[in-house]
């Protein structure tokens, strides 16, 4: 099998794939123009976020049999066309799901105590000990997850270990010891913060939207580390900015080529970074470990 790797990968990894008889190209900065030019040498990718796999290059791949998305979504790839090529597509869906549970604690706790705003002006060379002795505890407060996947369960059981009550909303009844399952507007109703885990489909487009903001409470803080698009930035912003949001974060935008969140830059209540939470060496390492298992799998098989 040849492969190419299109993404920045573990070295392990690959090295793990040529021990077991693939062949392995990494050019992990490959622009779309050149990967539509040399497609057609390929058996497999291994692709990250920022690599897209859509119709018109799948239908040059001729000889196409494998596509590894390393992380949990496969937004970036037409996954019904390329499985009606004859495509199989793959990812790494539990590698980096505590990295970025672990971000969404991270942030709770930054919004709170504001604390990039306090480091910010101690930077400044300022001293605002009262101004910025006026935040508050998680313990004894409500979370309310949107999704309860492998990342969303594990939100719930650190944040349980907080002493938050935990609730969540998905399509499907489930049972999970650290929360209790809700309605959507119940979870609107009663969170003070609410934090997004589902996958951005036509369904969860903009699953949070003005409407939905306005049924939170005064107050409510917001987390999105889970995919752009299932917020309505425009209406985060408004409610931002009219107090009604108190505060929120974001890791994922709708528009991460464009915007990248450009409009949140008048708003100190709102942390962003750029999309950062399987960002961590031991998710990277998890990533490559399985991107390798799964091409030798099908090269072997």
């Amino acid at each position: 099998m040849k492969l190419l790797i299109c993404d920045p990968t573990d070295a392990s990894a690959i090295e793990a794939m040529r021990e077991a008889g693939i062949e392995v190209d990494v050019q992990d900065d490959i622009t779309p123009e050149d990967l539509e030019t040399v497609i057609t040498n390929y058996d497999a990718l291994v692709v990250r976020s920022r690599t897209k796999v859509r119709e018109p290059l799948i239908a040059q791949a001729t000889n196409l049999k494998l596509v590894i998305r390393g992380g949990v979504g496969l937004d970036n790839i037409d996954v019904a066309y390329a499985e009606s090529k004859g495509v199989e597509v793959r990812n790494t869906p539990s590698a980096s799901s505590n990295s970025v549970a672990e971000l969404t604690i991270g942030y709770l706790l930054a919004l709170v105590r504001q604390i990039p705003q306090v480091t910010a002006s101690m930077e400044r060379g300022e001293w605002k000990k009262k101004e910025f002795s006026k935040g508050s505890e998680l313990a004894g407060k409500t979370l309310g997850l949107i999704g309860l996947g492998r990342i969303g369960s594990m939100v719930a059981q650190k944040a349980h270990a907080l002493g938050m009550e935990v609730l969540f909303y998905r399509r499907t009844p489930t049972t999970v010891e650290y929360a209790t399952q809700v309605s959507l507007d119940e979870l609107l109703k009663r969170s003070d913060f609410v934090s997004l885990h589902v996958p951005h489909t036509p369904e969860t487009h903009y699953i949070i939207g003005a409407e939905e903001i306005a049924r939170m409470k005064e107050g409510v803080y917001i987390v999105n580390c889970g995919r752009g698009g299932t917020l309505d930035e425009v209406a985060l912003h408004a409610a931002v900015a009219s107090g009604h949001v108190a505060g929120a974060a974001l890791d994922v935008f709708e528009d991460e080529k464009g915007e990248q969140g450009r409009r949140f830059m008048d708003q100190p209540q709102v942390i962003c970074s750029p999309h950062i939470g399987a960002g961590t060496s031991e998710a990277k390492g998890r990533v490559g470990e399985e991107v390798a298992q799964i091409a030798i799998e099908v090269a072997n098989r």
